[in-house]
């Protein structure tokens, strides 16, 4: 079993769920809902709230807060300074606790570095949000979307490679690093992959979380 590194500045609250082989770095702040898969790593100033849940293996960079009613799926990547929010007219002398709106972020998404997910958005299995985009509605999955506010201009594979796409319509693409064939049906994407259901480039599945270690 390997347990989890903690540097001595972070706080973690007696309660929070965290998985083994976990790396938490410099002043991190852990809430004592907060739930933690296997294998995560968060980096320095990472903030995770009460009512938060991080997914195996996810990468958190510098300076993320993951705030109450946020849900990363295994395996998400977010890039430092990415930010999150959970109301969507906040006021300092209005207390809207209880109108907290929920964020999803599914398996294998990429959020780029200072990008700004508003909540109540859904963010698609192994999409890519460019740096400093904005999003403010739902992504498909493997879509790459960029810019204030984000658009989409094309698809990514699961390795995390464009592939030749248009945006709507019906075409295939394959992953050079994979093989994984990429279908395109009307504005979604699916990925038919070249060794079996799981593909090369589809991370492990993953288990529960587990207590802290």
């Amino acid at each position: 079993m390997t347990t989890s590194l903690a540097h001595p500045s972070a706080v973690i609250d007696e309660g929070a769920q965290i998985g083994e082989g976990c790396r938490i770095w410099h002043f991190v702040h852990i809430c004592a809902g907060a739930r933690i898969g296997k294998r995560v790593s968060l980096g320095q100033n990472v903030f995770v709230g009460n009512r938060a849940s991080i997914g195996d293996g996810c990468k958190i960079q510098n300076n993320v807060s993951v705030y109450d009613g946020v849900t990363l799926e295994d395996d998400v990547f977010c890039g430092p300074s990415a930010v999150f929010t959970n109301v969507t007219n906040p006021r300092s002398h209005v207390e809207r606790k209880e109108e907290y709106r929920t964020t999803l972020v599914k398996r294998g998404a990429t959020l780029g570095a200072n990008c700004t997910i508003v909540c109540g958005s859904t963010i698609g299995e192994f999409a890519f949000i460019g740096a400093g985009a904005v999003v403010n509605r739902d992504v498909p999955a493997y879509a790459l979307v960029v810019g204030v506010p984000a658009r989409q201009i094309g698809w990514m594979s699961a390795f995390g490679e464009r592939l030749s796409l248009p945006l709507a319509g019906a075409a295939t693409a394959e992953c050079p690093h994979t093989g994984d064939r990429y279908v395109l049906s009307g504005e979604q994407v699916a990925r038919c992959p070249a060794n079996g259901p799981q593909g090369r480039s589809a991370p492990p599945e993953r288990s529960n979380v587990h207590g802290i270690h």
